[in-house]
């Protein structure tokens, strides 16, 4: 992996309570707040300021905007929610550009898990813990929040370890 550990490091606990609770509540809601959004790309104006070299730190805003444009499209499109648009585009900037190929294998393997947990926790006593998650009925849409807060939280927790 390109991402630095030391980076990974820093950005991990700031980061992996938002993408917690962007999974819990598109899990109950079907929607990725957007406080959690605009915590999340704080994290990364604030932290990623002082971990990562200055002209790496400005150019990752470009991985924003680039992914913000397709998120946009793709939610015209009706293929992602607007949530979810906004939430991949605020967690592009923590992505090593090297590390592409990786998040998306990565990414490809927690959407494929998001798709078929609910669908399969819905069917054991796990629903009882909570009845009300509009995510059981959600029919043929899912959680995104699921793949994508998960996505990001392993590839960071991943980073520490095998970070460069």
């Amino acid at each position: 992996m390109q991402i630095p550990a030391f980076a990974a490091l820093c950005f991990l606990p700031f980061v992996l309570p938002l993408c917690l609770y962007t999974v819990f509540t598109d899990m109950r809601d079907m929607r990725i707040k957007n406080h959690a959004v605009v915590a999340l790309f704080a994290v990364y104006a604030v932290i990623g300021l002082f971990v990562l070299p200055l002209d790496i730190y400005l150019w990752r805003y470009v991985a924003l905007i680039v992914v913000l444009v397709l998120g946009i499209a793709f939610n015209m499109a009706g293929v992602l929610g607007a949530g979810d648009a906004k939430f991949a585009a605020a967690a592009a900037p923590f992505v090593h550009i090297g590390d592409l190929r990786f998040l998306m294998a990565l990414f490809a393997a927690n959407l494929l898990a998001a798709f078929v947990a609910p669908r399969l926790a819905k069917r054991t006593p796990l629903r009882r813990l909570a009845p009300h998650w509009h995510s059981w009925e959600a029919g043929s849409k899912f959680p995104m929040g699921l793949a994508l807060g998960g996505t990001l939280a392993i590839y960071l927790g991943l980073g520490l370890f095998y970070g460069a």
